[in-house]
């Protein structure tokens, strides 16, 4: 990465809503208590979503399979709360804007910077070095959250900061979690700069380096964005992103301690991913 080290101060699917049967256009069956009523009010707006027209309660009943007195009681709720409307003549329904005004509000607390800022305070605090967490942006990486190390010498970024992803371990592992033709085209967006004299500038050479270290689970950058600083990262997937997680302090440091950074890194991987999944 860029910045130098510096020294710091101390410091599902829901269940058929009948026995043995699932709506049609609903979720799928999943394991575990779940509650019929919140399953149908789910199921209804994922059909609203593919129909994309308004209904009737007799077209609800016979999508959902429920009893058409059950479909009524479901629209006249929703109607009640205001996330449906009702026309006047037609008797029809269709949502209002209210779920997605509350959709909007729940998207403000970003649930990629809540992951973030846990996983890379987890990782920091069993590791003892600065930790991150990052996302692709373009052909650059960005800081979602960050957890400091508790060495006096240690490496500082800030939440928000990008750095070029071909001299970082975690923008390597984001493009490790790509399939081979998008991280082919990432890689040539722009032209790859020296930023050390242990900088991979072609292509190739870090397409062929990513993809074996996918086979090994892990990714490095020994003094390729700085001199003298050093990171080892994983990646995993949150939803449809790709999101990296990586250690990153003084080369001499980290190098050192290698295996049991990697253990702790692995560790961390199947704790935060795992339970994001």
């Amino acid at each position: 990465m860029a910045k130098a080290v510096e020294p710091a101060q101390p410091a599902e699917a829901a269940p058929p809503v009948r026995r043995g049967r699932r709506p049609r256009g609903g979720p799928a069956e999943a394991s575990g208590t779940t509650v019929p009523a919140a399953a149908r009010a789910m199921a209804l707006f994922e059909i609203f979503a593919r129909e994309r027209r308004e209904l009737t309660k007799s077209e609800v009943a016979r999508l959902l399979d429920i009893p058409e007195s059950s479909s009524s009681d479901l629209l006249n709720t929703l109607h009640e709360l205001g996330y449906v409307s009702r026309t006047v003549t037609t008797r029809r329904f269709y949502p209002t804007g209210r779920l997605l005004a509350v959709a909007k509000s729940i998207a403000e607390n970003d649930a990629l910077s809540a992951f973030g800022t846990e996983a890379s305070g987890l990782l920091a605090q069993r590791s003892g070095e600065t930790a991150c967490c990052a996302v692709l942006a373009g052909d650059r990486i960005k800081v979602l959250a960050v957890s400091q190390g508790r060495h006096r010498l240690r490496y500082v970024i800030g939440v928000g900061d990008t750095f070029t992803i071909h001299g970082t371990a975690i923008g390597k592992a984001l493009l490790g979690g790509l399939d081979d033709y998008d991280m082919s085209r990432t890689l040539r967006l722009k032209a790859l700069s020296r930023l050390t004299d242990g900088t991979k500038t072609e292509p190739r050479e870090l397409e062929d380096e990513v993809r074996s270290h996918r086979e090994l689970g892990w990714y490095q950058a020994v003094d390729e964005g700085t001199v003298g600083v050093s990171s080892f990262a994983v990646s995993g997937r949150i939803g449809d992103d790709v999101v990296g997680l990586g250690i990153i302090g003084p080369t001499d440091r980290v190098r050192s301690s290698q295996d049991e950074l990697l253990k702790i890194l692995h560790e961390v991987k199947d704790t935060v991913f795992g339970s994001a999944s």
